[in-house]
């Protein structure tokens, strides 16, 4: 029979006293009550892990733990500090972003709005790149404008809709061929427009590709807009994973604090047509994993580096159209991945609407209202 004061000394040691709120020693059996960190489910599945780790390692197979890991109050949760207007009709709001350029952000975006929509959502998808706007090429819809409609009393600006997404981009305003030579207020200015002055109806999900670092235009949208969560965007290389760090402190800091759904490692492997069993780490191997391992946050989903993706955002048509194929799966299963995460931010944060996911069930949306 094991002693409980043992086990209390033990607890001690492995500094998680404070968390134990109740110990009860039966026989070879010990039963530990803890209240978490964080209502994670990743964090308790981690602290748990911990537990059965370390017990096994100082007592042996003998001792048999018997935990219960609770989530912690409400008012010790922080709150999720919502300093936008709620846009009417959208349900959630996904901030894409990314620590540098030239990671696949746009293709990203544009692959995982049409997966959504293909799964029954409602999704609208806004450019925020003013200076760099890539969508409209994506999407193919270049040299089209939006059209006016009234709604409300209000003239406001019509999305361009294509394979079911809803798109706003200042590359329909600007041109092709122009540059967009704005100072940060007049590009915020701009922004604030396509968000609040656009018919964008019902949606469940309102993706916003952001440009790359940690500018004018990120500080605008966060002030602008209730942001449901970030989605991070790197590639394996050490250079870009130091840049992602950035950009995940800059939604983890206390005057932001936008809950970090997780992060996308695009041109994680390739894989030749020729050697469909074969995987080269060109970028590095596992660098996002490790960083997403380090920094508490899941992994979405390893895009490979594969043709067919630079090709098909070239010509207008995102990858993930490709039924049957691969890489329509992997971004399947990407979707699937940010929306239980998604799913366990809504069930643990305060709701940024009325109406939250709660449940999913296959590719069909349901929702529930508060």
């Amino acid at each position: 029979m094991i002693d409980k004061k043992k086990v209390q000394n033990f607890l001690k040691e492995i500094e998680v006293d404070d968390l134990v709120k109740n110990i009860q020693v039966m026989g070879d059996d010990v039963y530990i009550d803890m209240q978490a960190h964080s209502p994670a489910m990743h964090e308790k599945k981690k602290l748990e892990a911990a537990m059965k780790q370390a017990f096994l390692s100082e007592f042996g197979e003998s001792v048999q733990l018997k935990l219960k890991i609770e989530s912690p109050p409400q008012s010790e949760v922080q709150m999720n500090q919502i300093k936008g207007k709620q846009i009417p009709g959208i349900k959630n709001i996904i901030a894409i972003a990314s620590g540098k350029g030239g990671v696949g952000k746009s293709t990203i975006s544009s692959n995982m709005a049409v997966t959504l929509a293909k799964m029954g959502f409602k999704v609208g998808l806004l450019d925020a790149d003013i200076y760099g706007p890539s969508i409209p090429t994506m999407f193919d819809t270049e040299g089209q404008r939006p059209i006016s409609v009234e709604e409300n009393g209000r003239q406001l600006m019509k999305p361009i809709e294509n394979y079911g997404v809803k798109v706003l981009s200042i590359g329909y305003f600007s041109g092709a061929n122009h540059a967009v030579v704005w100072r940060g207020p007049m590009a915020a200015k701009a922004l604030n427009q396509m968000i609040r002055d656009a018919a964008w109806g019902e949606l469940d999900f309102l993706l916003i590709d952001l440009p790359p670092g940690t500018g004018d235009i990120h500080l605008s949208i966060i002030q602008e807009v209730p942001v449901t969560g970030a989605v991070i965007v790197s590639t394996p290389q050490h250079v870009a994973l130091a840049d992602v760090k950035k950009g995940i402190a800059m939604f983890k800091m206390e005057s932001i604090n936008i809950p970090v759904l997780g992060l996308i490692e695009n041109m994680s492997y390739f894989t030749p047509e020729e050697l469909p069993d074969h995987k080269y780490y060109i970028f590095g191997k596992q660098g996002a994993q490790f960083l997403a391992e380090t920094l508490n946050i899941p992994i979405l989903g390893e895009i490979p580096l594969i043709q067919s993706i630079r090709e098909a955002g070239d010509v207008g048509r995102p990858a993930s159209l490709q039924e049957g194929s691969k890489i329509a799966e992997i971004y399947h299963e990407t979707a699937k991945k940010m929306l239980e995460s998604l799913i366990e931010r809504n069930e643990n944060l305060p709701p940024t609407e009325a109406v939250k996911i709660t449940t999913m069930s296959g590719c069909s949306p349901k929702n529930k209202t508060k």
